[in-house]
Parts: C-alpha cells; structure tokens; sequence
C-alpha cells in the first residue's frame, strides 16, 4: 500500500513538473521520469528605453531605439517633456540613423539594412528602400535637394535614396578594405564619409562618383572618422580613439583645426552654432559636454549629465542645447549654463525588452546585462529592477558580495553589489583593448581573469589580471600571438586562455587557427600554447573540472584536454549554433552546456552528452548563448526568446 502510495505521488510530482515545462513552451527530455527538471518563466530578462537616433522635424524631437524589436519612433515634445506618438518600424532590429526632408523622417536600420519613411504628419512608416548585400545602416543625412545618404556596414559603402523617384544609387565602397562608413555629411554638391577600422575621410561628388581623401597624413593612424557634422562649410569630425575633434573648411581642407578632449577617447556628438562660431561636442568615457570658441580658441568643459553619458546627437538653437542622451533628453541654457533633464521612460517611452548580453547568479539574484544597465531579478519576490551602466557588461562575476562587470566599450570594470547597489567604476584594462569576452575569478591568486579583443582596426587581445584587494591591475597583450583571449579558467595557479582568431573589428584574421595557452600567474607568463582542435577558429568557452580542460570549438567539436600532458584525449560533437558558439557551466561536479536552442548535460565519464532542456530558441545580443548556474547547483538560468528562465535540476 505504501509503495503504490509513494508511486502516485512520485507520478503526481512527474506530471506537475512536466506541465510546468509544457506551459512555457519548452521540452524535457531527461535522462530518468524522476529527474525531469522543472522550468520556470520569470518574465523579461532585461528592459530598456535605449535611444541610438534622433532627429528634429519641426518642433517634435524623432526618437528611435536600438536592440528592441519592432524598433520605435517615439515623437518627444520638448515644450511638454513628454512622449505624445510612438511609430513602430516594419523591420529591422534597431536604428542608428535618421534624417528630415520636409516633414517626413527618414530612418536606417540594421538587421537588415533597410530605410524606412516615417510620415509625422499620420504617423506612418513604411519601408522604402534597402542597401542589400549590406545588413547595417550606420548614418544617414538628407542632402539640400532631399535625397538621402546611407553609410553601410560590413562593405563600408554610400548609398543614396532619392524620394522623388524611389531610386537607389550605390557610389561603391568608400575606401577599398575598410568594412564601416561610420558617420555621413551631404552639401549641395559632396558627401563627407567617416570611414574606419582605419580612419578616412572620403569626400564623393555627388554627380560623378569621384572620391578623394580629405583626412590630414598625420592623422591617418586613428581608427574612425566616427563622427561628422556640417553647418555654413565647416566640418566636424570626431577621431577614435584619441577623442580629437577635427574642424576643416570645406572650401580649403588644408584649412584645419585639432581640438583635444583631455582624456576621452571617443566624440560621440557635435553641434554646430554658425552664428556664434562656436562648436559643441561631447565626449566618451568622461561623459562630458564642451564647447569650442573658435574665435578665442578656447574649450569650455561645460557639463557632465552623468558619469559615462554618451551623446547620440546634440542639437543647437534657440539659445538653448538639446542633447539625447541612451534613455534621455537634456537641455543646457546657454545663457545661464543651466542643465535639466526628462528620463525618457516617465516621459513615455516604455522600455521593451532587449537583446541580453550576460547573464550571473547569485543565492538571491539573477543579473542580466545589455545596453547601458543591468537587470536585477529579485528571485524572492520575483520582481526586477534596473542599475544603469555607462556601457554594456560583456561579462559578470561573482566573487562573494560583489559583482564584477566587464564592460565595452574602452575595456572598463566596474564593482556592485548583487542587488544592483554601489555601482562604481574601478579600472581600465588599457593596452589598445576594448571589448571584454570572458572573465574568471582565480580564488587562488585571488585575481579576476579577463580576456578581452582589441580596438576596432587592431589585432592583439590581452589577459588582465585584477587584484580587487589591491584595487590593482596587470595587462598582457598577445598572451596568443594577433588573436582575442575568447574564453578564460584558471586551475592550481595557472590562467588557462582560448582565443579567436578575430582581432578588433574591422580587421582581417592574421592567423588561421584557435589557440589553447597556459599562463603562470606567479611568473606572468605564457608557458606553453598549442591548438587543441585543428581548423577551429574559435574557442567559445571553456571550463576546468577535475583536473581536466572542457572547451567548444566553432566546429561543435567539445573536447577534453589534460593540461599536465598537454594534448586533448577525447572528443564529443555538441549542439552548435548557426554563430557557431557554445557555453559551458561546472555546477555540483557536473557540466552543462547550451548552444542557445537546448540545454545539454556533459557525462565526463563517458564522454557523452544528453538533452536536459530543448526548445530554447534564445535570442541573445551577438554570438554567445547565455547560461548561468545557481551558487547551490540546484538551478541553471538560461533564456527562452528574450525571457529568463530558470530550470530546477
């Protein structure tokens, strides 16, 4: 009698679960009927109000998001300081770009690369053309007679849309090799392209198609013409990565002017106030907006709407500054040098949820990382909550009651505590590096781990090593010769490092395969270094567990490698995803891995793998699927679609 009993109940218990798993919308398929784990939906993973264009058509300010889908236009009232329309574009995965003719807004997109009109008079949008084989509009500006002028990414091309006829043109690459047209300026007779990942400044003739090149020799070692705005013939141009800004009279480009931002390595926005003869501008990482007397010469710091702002455009008129900002708008009285402010969600333009980055655990947290913040899960309560962020966590750690984030751009870490709390900024990791890829806390050495790729146009990744204790950090470049550290573990006093091929965007690969290195972190250097899976140009992840190495190659090929006879002893074929990436997680002795589309348990006994969750379908920001381990073992934390989701084992 007890035995049925305890049968009914256990087969009670089965049927719960499996109904949990059916009702979100996934499949279990578990080793035994008794160790189905249950899944659970604990909504969006993280939402924003996240800005990347804007543009004026008469008095409403256009808006437009990135990394949300549909992408929004929201028309901002500045008089009111409100959201009073919001237009959802027919494609596309975001914008950067936006341009007026008349009362209709031009809008570029990317994922794909479409231009889509928005009529503010109806609130219409329709698309109107594309810039096929390309998938990504960078900038766009209207030309005096109205056409439209689109800068391309990865063919690095200028296009242009002629909304008289409905036409394209293609006037080619700007700059043989270079896969960015980054930013974009149009008179009655040239286009000014920003190029990069080495930087040029490409001026076309608007009827033949001719280009010639207007950047300075001396300047020809910067990475981007990132920025470009054109008022009364004279243009502005911010370089990356010193944060120069250069001012050049297009009737006589020999005529030019270098204006240093002491510190920052990027001009986000510029603003052009001819009648005053006065230039605006602001700046990256400091988050600073400055002002350029050009008939004194003098910079004027004027404000810092908060640490790390990033200006997308900056408007000048009527004696006042308009500056958009990731979620908002500011204001600068240029009479009195007041600043004021709207967050642009309690102005009505609701977060949505977006691509997530990265994705951590802690007992009573679950963080998940994307543009400009971090959302905090309160798993007691199952609400959430946002930490703003100047940059986007490529990469968190926890390391007791802090939370390590690895940040892009510049390659900066901050500290918190896990429930968003005490946000500060600690260090850089400098040498020309950029964008973390992974970190790992040594408990050892007490030193967090971080792999990183380099600037945009520059190969050479690093391993920095951070000693929180010490608020002290060490950088190694090249640890794999031209390639960017993919994937960091440590074990028994020595960093292990996998790496890319890839160097910072805008590069082509130098070397052809990926490389697996041991790193001593008492001696800080590389004691050997070999390639673990022959023609892998990536190694996505990789975890230590039991005196053995696990990493993913891009060829789906999982491999075991003993690090004390320094050669793989076996192999497995996983799941792989159509980036071709894969994440691996060690929890209570056992490893797990997903491809973004299922959960799969590694047996390291047999070598073999078995589905735990699949039916994912995860959509996350780039190539890296998102898995995270609770502290205690007994969960993992994953995505379905853009939800978190989290799978009792």
């Amino acid at each position: 009698m007890r035995k049925t009993r305890f049968a009914a109940v256990r087969a009670t218990a089965l049927a719960t679960a499996l109904a949990t798993a059916l009702a979100v919308g996934l499949t279990c398929l578990p080793a035994s009927a008794a160790a189905a784990p249950v899944i659970e939906d604990l909504g969006p993973a993280s939402e924003v109000t996240s800005i990347s264009a804007a543009e004026f058509v008469g008095d409403r300010l256009y808006l437009g998001t990135g990394g949300i889908k549909p992408t929004r236009i929201g028309a901002y009232d500045p008089a009111q300081r409100k959201v009073t329309s919001i237009a959802e574009l027919p494609t596309g995965d975001g914008t950067w770009a936006a341009a007026a003719v008349g009362t209709d807004l031009y809008v570029g997109t990317y994922t794909p690369g479409d231009i889509h009109k928005v009529d503010t008079r109806t609130g219409t949008a329709t698309k109107v053309a594309d810039v096929k084989p390309d998938n990504f509009i960078w900038c766009l500006d209207a030309a005096p007679d109205g056409k439209i002028y689109a800068g391309t990414y990865p063919r690095g091309r200028v296009v242009e849309y002629d909304p008289a006829t409905g036409q394209t043109r293609d006037f080619g690459q700007a700059v043989a090799g270079e896969q960015y047209v980054r930013s974009i300026a149009v008179d009655e007779t040239t286009v000014y392209a920003g190029v990069g990942a080495k930087a040029h400044l490409i001026a076309i003739d608007r009827a033949t198609g001719a280009k010639r090149e207007l950047l300075p020799a001396e300047l020809a070692d910067r990475t981007f013409v990132g920025t470009l705005a054109l008022e009364g013939g004279l243009l502005a141009a911010g370089l990356s990565a010193t944060g120069d800004l250069m001012l050049m009279e297009t009737a006589d480009p020999s005529r030019h002017v270098l204006v240093d931002a002491p510190g920052d390595s990027y001009v986000t926005a510029i603003g052009i106030d001819a009648p005053h003869n006065d230039v605006y501008f602001g700046t990256r990482p400091s988050g600073t907006l400055y002002r350029y007397d050009r008939d004194t010469a003098k910079l004027d710091k004027l404000a810092v709407p908060y640490d790390g702002a990033s200006f997308n455009r900056i408007f000048v008129g009527d004696g006042k500054l308009t500056g958009v900002l990731t979620s908002s708008v500011v204001e600068y009285d240029l009479a009195t040098g007041e600043l004021t402010g709207v967050d642009l969600t309690q102005a009505g333009m609701p977060p949505a949820p977006e691509l997530p980055m990265a994705v951590t655990a802690t007992r009573d947290q679950v963080l998940v990382s994307g543009k400009a913040g971090v959302q905090v899960h309160d798993l007691a309560t199952g609400a959430s909550t946002r930490t703003f962020l100047p940059g986007e966590a490529k990469a968190m750690t926890v390391v007791g009651k802090q939370v390590y984030l690895s940040v892009y751009t510049l390659a900066y870490l901050f500290g918190m505590r896990p429930d968003g709390s005490d946000l500060r900024r600690l260090t850089r990791v400098g040498e020309e590096q950029n964008r973390p890829l992974d970190a790992h806390y040594d408990p050892l050495s007490g030193r967090l781990l971080v792999g990183t790729q380099p600037e945009y146009g520059l190969h050479g990744g690093a391993l920095a090593l951070y000693d929180p204790r010490r608020d002290r950090i060490e950088t190694f470049r090249n640890v794999v010769r031209n390639q960017s550290i993919r994937s960091v573990t440590s074990m028994l006093g020595t960093a292990y490092v996998a790496s890319e091929i890839a160097g910072g965007l805008g590069t082509t690969p130098v070397e052809k395969e990926a490389e697996l290195a041991a790193f001593d972190l008492l001696t800080k250097r590389v004691r050997w270094s070999t390639v673990p899976v022959p023609g892998a140009t990536s190694i996505s992840d990789l975890v230590a567990h039991r005196g053995r190495l696990y990493g993913i190659a891009d060829t789906g090929v999982l491999f075991e490698f003993d690090p004390w006879r320094k050669k793989v002893t076996r192999t497995v074929q996983v799941p792989i995803s159509a980036a071709r990436s894969g994440t691996l997680v060690e929890t209570r002795g056992r490893l797990y891995g997903t491809d973004g589309k299922a959960i799969y348990r590694l047996d390291p006994s047999a070598m073999t793998i078995s589905t735990v969750v699949e039916g994912l379908d995860a959509q996350a920001y780039g190539t890296q699927p998102l898995l995270a381990a609770a502290p205690d073992g007994r969960a993992l934390y994953a995505l379905r679609a853009r939800n978190l989701v989290r799978v009792t084992l």
